[in-house]
């Protein structure tokens, strides 16, 4: 297939592209898929009538579709889906383990005075007396990546998805509707949901208030899934021992938010899924979403306006 990427191109990506028999042209009017590097909706060139379907090279596309670019009744759009299992799983256990042994509050702290202090509260992921108890919410590409991550620490854990289908590497496997114990029970609560209707401030002070005292709250999902303000209010009043933020709402997150002065909350600025690392992985879901396109099968990642993803 002709293929046109822009606004800037992705020069990996198009090696991996134009290896698997695609063609690059220099103009849109010329190519038959446009692939969108461009995140902002507002900055997304205009699409020429040409284009038979377009690749965007991110996961999330909320903002498409709320600004009207994407829709059920347009031309199909593929997102990213996959692309990032695996950086994003390390960004997940990074800041797991990061928080666990308190890394941000001692940097804060800038004293050697509070290592007993420390000492006591950090949480060990390996098992010592008895497994520790990992939930993973939204165990797609990401999730089962991440399992293979946490597998080596002697884990046991859950994997919650729309559907309770068996995700392999996992202890066991819910649905999303039936899934209302892994707040009590868990050790650590990852959160890799996708921004939804049903999903959208689904992480709030209930369910902070229903985790255990030592759980440790990481997100490398959606921002908006999470209350933000019930989060400081948990992480302020211990009602949960730590978070690992890769995701925030608001994004960016201002200036003087409390998230960065707590210690207990270790942050990334939404980078474990940038257009750094993205060039690598583009590749390979565009070569998929062409293959099925030239079968006349539904794409890979073919975005769902309805569902939101």
């Amino acid at each position: 297939m002709k293929f046109y990427m822009g606004p800037e191109a992705w020069e990996p990506t198009v090696e991996d592209i134009v290896a698997a028999g695609h063609e690059q042209v220099e103009r849109m009017e010329d190519a038959e898929v446009f692939i969108n590097t461009m995140p902002n909706p507002r900055k997304i060139p205009q699409r020429t009538e040409n284009i038979q379907w377009v690749q965007h090279c991110f996961t999330g596309v909320n903002q498409l579709i709320d600004a009207g670019i994407i829709a059920d009744d347009g031309i199909p759009w593929c997102n990213s889906a996959g692309a990032f299992a695996k950086p994003v799983a390390e960004a997940a256990l990074g800041l797991l383990l990061s928080q666990a042994h308190h890394h941000k509050a001692f940097a804060l702290a800038a004293t050697w005075d509070v290592a007993n202090e420390l000492d006591e509260s950090q949480k060990w992921i390996y098992t010592q007396r008895e497994p520790q108890k990992v939930a993973i919410l939204g165990a797609g590409g990401i999730g089962k990546q991440l399992i293979k991550l946490l597998k080596p620490f002697g884990v046991h854990i859950t994997a919650v998805n729309r559907s309770g289908r068996d995700v392999s590497g996992a202890d066991e496997s819910v649905a999303m509707d039936k899934a209302g114990h892994i707040w009590s029970e868990s050790d650590v609560i990852v959160n890799i949901l996708p921004l939804t209707k049903e999903t959208d401030k689904l992480v709030d002070a209930q369910k902070f208030a229903q985790m255990k005292t030592s759980a440790l709250f990481i997100n490398v999902g959606r921002g908006s899934t999470v209350v933000t303000d019930d989060l400081v209010d948990a992480l302020r009043n211990s009602e949960i021992a730590g978070a690992g933020l890769e995701v925030m709402d608001p994004e960016p997150l201002p200036d003087g938010h409390p998230l960065y002065e707590l210690p207990n909350c270790t942050m990334t600025p939404h980078m474990a899924a940038s257009a750094g690392v993205a060039q690598f992985h583009m590749g390979e879901v565009f070569n998929a979403n062409a293959a099925a396109w030239e079968k006349g099968e539904e794409m890979p990642t073919q975005v769902d306006a309805e569902a939101g993803y």
